[in-house]
């Protein structure tokens, strides 16, 4: 498509020209990392902006630009940037030793606040992140099974190493997977049915996340529950995003209780951590003081910084009246952007749930990976890098994530930007649409 990519060449000229300090940045960094960042997910063409400050639910970057975050890390910066009851937690935590080779009462308090909270967790492990949580989980059903294939959904995002964007990814641990399609009741259950007494575990995500912010229909979510529990496999939700939504997550929101339960992104209060819990029975396997107990190491599992930050942002700020009325706000957003797209005509809408949000080019809500055409592929670039210009920051892939120091100015902004997008461009979406239909 021509127009399409003049028009975003032209974009990102605008782009490159507006930010050379960004620009220099980048080049200068590229001597010592490859491509000039660490995180693949974070790199768009011409070149990432580099940050300078963040400040609430806003950011700076080195060229003075001042942008409302809906990147949100991704999910994991739900407080946004300075959040002061974390940040003094953190401080009163390095003022009282860092390193303490020992329990320490943060993460017995975290625990305490996890497990009452959410309803398929009775206790808790911790570790660094979510990538290591998910592979805990995953190694825990194996064992207790005793069994080794694993039933994992196209598109899912379970952690560096554990990703399935198009199927099968080269990097990921070897792990026998199986692959089916997220939403598909049917075809799952089939697949559950086939492998049987070979399969150790589904892990699955509520929402599908990388995949397109997709919501499991509860008819498949019920389903993936009665299915593995016949088969003698464990259900695992990964809640890593989810658990965002409402005060219990997705778990509590469904009234579904999965065998395991990962946890992290937000957990920490925006600081490296990752959970994995369920029944006191299968955790109960961890307990150091049982005979043959399974060894779960990790020098930082309770980062006495990570566990302050965690007991404040769930015990203080995020409690569970914060967090329904944070999904009822956020829900009221995603729901006027598609009013506005129904209103002018444009064949866009924003899937997900709450302040977890995709913005895809369809008229309707997407359902499964395979709704996903080339033509909402390819509209992508052009779509972040026009709302950029406008001061808006949003995944490159689509995503849009809000955070708790949002106001009602932040999404007005957005709104506006999307609105003046689609003024500019709604003849360009009709024809990139058609022509890869």
């Amino acid at each position: 498509m021509d127009a399409l990519n003049r028009a975003i060449e032209d974009l990102r000229a605008r782009y490159a020209s507006a930010n050379p300090l960004s620009a220099a940045a980048d080049r200068d960094a590229e001597q010592y990392l490859p491509g000039g960042n660490t995180r693949t997910v974070l790199h768009f063409d011409p070149f990432p902006l580099t940050m300078a400050r963040g400040e609430g639910a806003e950011l700076v970057d080195l060229d003075g630009h001042r942008y409302v975050d809906f990147v949100g890390e991704y999910s994991a910066g739900l407080f946004g940037h300075s959040e002061e009851a974390i940040k003094s937690a953190v401080r009163c935590a390095l003022d009282g030793g860092v390193v303490m080779s020992a329990p320490t009462a943060h993460e017995r308090k975290l625990a305490e606040l996890l497990c009452t909270r959410f309803p398929a967790i009775d206790q808790v492990r911790f570790c660094n992140s979510g990538t290591e949580a998910n592979i805990w989980a995953l190694t825990t059903a194996r064992q207790l099974t005793g069994r080794k294939k694993i039933i994992v959904f196209r598109g899912a995002y379970h952690g560096g190493v554990i990703k399935f964007p198009r199927g099968h990814n080269a990097l990921n641990i070897p792990f026998d997977y199986v692959l089916a399609d997220f939403n598909d009741t049917d075809g799952t259950e089939a697949l559950i049915d086939q492998v049987g007494g070979e399969l150790a575990a589904v892990i699955v995500e509520p929402i599908l996340g990388a995949g397109g912010n997709i919501p499991g229909d509860r008819a498949f979510m019920e389903m993936l529950r009665e299915s593995t529990r016949k088969a003698g496999a464990l259900l695992i939700f990964d809640e890593m995003k989810t658990s965002r939504i409402g005060p219990a997550g997705l778990q509590g929101m469904l009234g579904i209780n999965p065998d395991l339960t990962t946890l992290g992104k937000f957990i920490g209060g925006g600081l490296p951590i990752g959970v994995f819990g369920g029944s006191a029975e299968i955790m109960a396997h961890f307990n150091p003081k049982h005979p043959g107990h399974w060894n779960h190491a990790g020098t930082f599992n309770n980062d006495v910084c990570s566990m302050a930050a965690g007991c404040a942002a769930m015990g203080k700020v995020f409690t569970p009246q914060r967090a329904q009325e944070f999904f009822e706000w956020s829900e009221a957003f995603r729901l006027s952007l598609n009013e506005l797209f129904a209103a002018r005509d444009v064949p866009m809408y924003a899937n997900g749930m709450g302040s977890i949000i995709a913005l895809h080019f369809s008229r309707e809500p997407t359902e499964r990976t395979s709704d996903i055409r080339a033509g909402c592929q390819a509209m992508r670039p052009l779509l972040h890098m026009a709302l950029l210009l406008e001061g808006v920051s949003i995944c490159s892939r689509g995503d849009l994530f809000l955070s708790l120091p949002m106001t009602a100015d932040h999404l007005s902004r957005a709104h506006d930007a999307l609105d003046r997008f689609i003024d500019r461009y709604k003849p360009l979406i009709s024809e990139v649409l058609r022509a890869y239909s």
